[in-house]
């Protein structure tokens, strides 16, 4: 008896001193911080998933990346998964991403409709005047008092791709690089594509990179209008803009984001190979 004792006793003490040994090693796995910012604009509290390189240095200046849709459950882990790729493997320079997590996507990323449709199956629609000038007059100076950056990118998909486009026509000299995926330029009956020609008549030639992309298994409207928006930007006689479209072949608008994020990077770092 005193030896079964003496077995069970070795055993469990081997056991805890496993369980302790494994415990004693975890520690967290940080790729960044999150942050909670008060909006004044916006009149409610908003969270920041932000993405610091590896290697991050204070005193070092980095470019940052935007993110719309930028919650865990969203686009943030998967978009700072490729951008380290993209460190690693291609010429990117190390960037940090700003994950903007939505509170109310429909209300931040349409502008003003009167149809009675969209207002019925969008009842908090029109304020992306607000969002904007939440981007322009807090977010971005907060994030540049917080870290030393250089270029800027707006990444945006769908409604956050009418976002980045009303942007871009209205105020682009917010952001550096615009990356329009699937933008839902149907709204309010194309009337932002319509004014298009005009507002880029008032806006400024300052450089840009501009990458727009379709799935070609998407809505045959969403499709034709990414077409058309590409082709009046290569029409606007913006010699300093660069302007690229990508119709994806095998992707429909929930599969398109990641896919063609890659291929939109690829043009602007292209593969080198290690000297």
């Amino acid at each position: 008896m005193i030896k079964k004792i003496f077995i069970f006793a070795t055993i469990l003490f081997t056991y805890q001193f496993m369980v302790f040994a494994q415990n004693g090693n975890v520690k967290p796995l940080n790729i960044g911080e999150i942050r909670t910012f008060k909006s004044k604009i916006l009149n409610e509290d908003r969270t920041l998933n932000i993405y610091l390189p590896q290697n991050f240095d204070k005193i070092k200046s980095y470019p940052v990346i935007y993110l719309l849709d930028g919650s865990l459950n969203e686009d943030f882990i998967h978009v700072t998964g490729l951008v380290q790729f993209f460190n690693q493997m291609y010429s990117m320079p190390e960037t940090i991403v700003v994950g903007i997590a939505n509170v109310d996507r429909k209300k931040d990323f349409t502008f003003h409709t009167d149809l009675k449709d969209l207002q019925k199956d969008y009842p908090t629609t029109g304020h992306s005047d607000k969002f904007i000038s939440f981007l322009e007059k807090e977010l971005k100076p907060y994030i540049e008092s917080q870290f030393k950056t250089t270029d800027t990118y707006i990444f945006g998909q769908s409604l956050g791709g009418l976002l980045a486009t009303e942007i871009l026509l209205k105020k682009p000299e917010m952001f550096d690089n615009y990356f329009i995926i699937s933008p839902s330029l149907w709204w309010d009956d194309e009337s932002l594509l319509k004014k298009a020609n005009q507002l880029l008549s008032k806006s400024s030639d300052t450089k840009k990179f501009v990458y727009i992309s379709v799935g070609k298994d998407e809505h045959k409207v969403m499709v034709k209008d990414a077409e058309d928006f590409y082709e009046i930007l290569k029409k606007s006689n913006k010699k300093n803009w660069t302007v690229e479209y990508k119709m994806m072949d095998l992707d429909n608008h929930a599969t398109i984001l990641h896919r063609s994020l890659y291929e939109g990077l690829v043009k602007l770092f292209p593969y080198q190979e290690p000297k």
